[in-house]
């Protein structure tokens, strides 16, 4: 038996153990069934808090941005078969500001077909007209709903990583911003990883577990906001 799970970071813990346990237990028996899951990069946390063999049990292939050129490929391709060409502007466009991340791929290149006057190419111009739109769908669906649960202090400590800039930044490097001692916000971190808002590339790391969450943020607080009481010094 071969079970498939998406968006397995999300499923709750005491499910998550009982998956891990069943999985170990099924390895143990010799029996046919295994589990292929796909999830965020806080999975690998995730499933370790759950059972602590977990790592024995599974592998965890980082699948993120594609190649620039697989991405072209993925946008060009389908606009072909329905007799559109991009620009070659058009498609360095797109691939710039999503950063080749495939689900964003999907979103601006949809925005670019709604806007496009055609009727057999997109331009640099249909692009620059859609990205306020694939930008606010984006806003009001993708990035809200995993930053919706969060509470205050957490956005604030958000906000702070988007300040230090993309890519993963040092904990103590957003605590000093905001004031306080890295382990003052411990809890804080350990919920937004739970949460698969944010997840740790490396010790003493943290980071958004997908691109262009720093510019979401930065759009929700444009202004740095004071730092919260925390659960520490």
């Amino acid at each position: 038996m071969f079970l498939t799970i998406d968006e397995l970071h999300y499923v709750d813990l005491p499910t998550l153990t009982a998956l891990v346990a069943g999985l170990h237990r099924a390895t143990q028996l010799r029996l046919p069934i295994t589990i292929a899951g796909a999830g965020l990069p806080s999975l690998a946390i995730v499933t370790g808090e759950a059972k602590t063999y977990a790592e024995r049990l599974f592998t965890f292939p980082q699948i993120g941005s594609l190649r620039s050129d697989l991405a072209a490929e993925a946008l060009a391709t389908p606009a072909v078969d329905e007799g559109v060409a991009w620009s070659d502007e058009a498609l360095h466009r797109v691939l710039a500001v999503t950063q080749c991340y495939p689900y964003f791929l999907q979103e601006f290149a949809k925005a670019a077909w709604d806007v496009s006057d055609g009727p057999d190419r997109i331009t640099l111009d249909d692009v620059e007209r859609s990205l306020p739109v694939a930008v606010a769908e984006l806003d009001d669906g993708f990035f809200r709903v995993r930053t919706g649960r969060t509470s205050a202090g957490e956005r604030i400590y958000l906000r702070a990583m988007a300040e230090l800039g993309p890519g993963p930044v040092r904990t103590a490097h957003v605590a000093a911003l905001l004031g306080k001692r890295s382990s003052a916000f411990a809890t804080t971190r350990e919920q937004l990883i739970k949460r698969a808002v944010c997840y740790s590339p490396a010790w003493g790391e943290i980071d958004f577990t997908v691109p262009l969450f720093g510019d979401f943020m930065n759009r929700q607080l444009p202004e740095m906001p004071v730092a919260p009481e925390v659960d520490g010094p």
